[in-house]
């Protein structure tokens, strides 16, 4: 058997193993694609007016619809990465590669919500002159854009970096709605305060959503118990098996989005009754938690171990 052939081998789920590989094959692309070539093309347009109109709102909008595009990137970039199966440095494959740029992502946004407050801030102290029709126009067009773009990607609902990428988006959508607004106040009443109050109104919305992209991402990445999943109820369900004395040395971790996986070892009373065992151990992680990858080494008991060799010795 060659080096590769052996790789494969090693990497194969037989019978019995867990039903689900560890990168994502049907995945679709195009989602993404679509989704970065509008929201790039806009960017472009949208910073362009915003320096001619001179609105911060619009600016902002801009630069969100850039950082927009960068998380798209970054989140196609990732699922073609995903997609890659395990090799032999890497047995578990990319599958986290999408968390990464998850987490990245929502790291951008927060750079990016600190600057618009700064350029806010200056703007409420010295107020400049922003062209309010020119603004409605083309913050109406973004918004047009940031709903089909937004209705794009909520057809992936499984994958947390398309989630990250989402959140930029909606971000954006509500940083257009922003745009209008100030360009409708603006041309109307002359209040050009109003440009950088609504900036920094959206800033603080989005930031939610951003801190709440960084704290499932971070999780997952930390390799942290699935949230439907209750640690401390597996160790009692799996010590109230027929046959099994304790539990220790658990861990249950995601290993791609939405795919549990257990090990841990048991102490059993009797090796000899493992194969039954570990037939309800998996059916139960199966039906009660949906956890189909399981690895557990069984031990036997210290003091059966003991009381076996007194009566062997005997």
């Amino acid at each position: 058997m060659n080096k590769i052939d052996h790789q494969t081998h090693l990497h194969e789920h037989r019978h019995g193993d867990a039903s689900h590989r560890h990168y994502f094959e049907d995945r679709s692309q195009k989602i993404l694609v679509w989704a970065l070539g509008l929201t790039l093309f806009f960017a472009a347009v949208e910073l362009i007016f915003g320096f001619i109109s001179n609105s911060l709102a619009l600016i902002s909008d801009a630069g969100h619809m850039v950082t927009d595009s960068a998380a798209l990137g970054l989140a196609l970039l990732a699922q073609v990465i995903a997609k890659r199966p395990p090799t032999a440095k890497n047995s578990f494959g990319f599958g986290r590669a999408e968390a990464l740029a998850a987490f990245v992502n929502g790291l951008v946004m927060l750079a990016v919500i600190a600057w618009i407050f700064y350029e806010a801030i200056q703007r409420l102290s010295s107020p400049e002159i922003v062209q309010g029709r020119a603004v409605i126009v083309v913050a109406s067009i973004g918004l047009a854009i940031n709903i089909i773009v937004a209705y794009i990607l909520s057809h992936d609902k499984q994958s947390v970096n398309t989630k990250a990428a989402l959140v930029h988006v909606m971000g954006d959508l509500l940083g257009s709605i922003a745009a209008i607004v100030a360009g409708v106040v603006i041309s109307y009443t002359g209040w050009m305060q109003i440009d950088p109050l609504l900036s920094m109104f959206v800033s603080l919305l989005i930031l939610k959503s951003t801190f709440a992209v960084l704290i499932e991402s971070y999780h997952f990445l930390m390799e942290g118990v699935p949230h439907h999943i209750d640690y401390l109820q597996i160790g009692v369900d799996l010590e109230n098996i027929d046959g099994v004395v304790s539990v220790h040395d658990l861990h249950v971790w995601d290993m791609s989005p939405g795919h549990p996986a257990l090990i841990g070892h048991l102490e059993v009373k009797d090796l000899s009754a493992w194969p039954l065992i570990m037939s309800n151990v998996k059916t139960l992680l199966l039906q009660k938690y949906k956890i189909d990858h399981v690895t557990l080494q069984p031990e036997v008991h210290a003091h059966d171990q003991t009381a076996n060799q007194c009566a062997n010795t005997h």
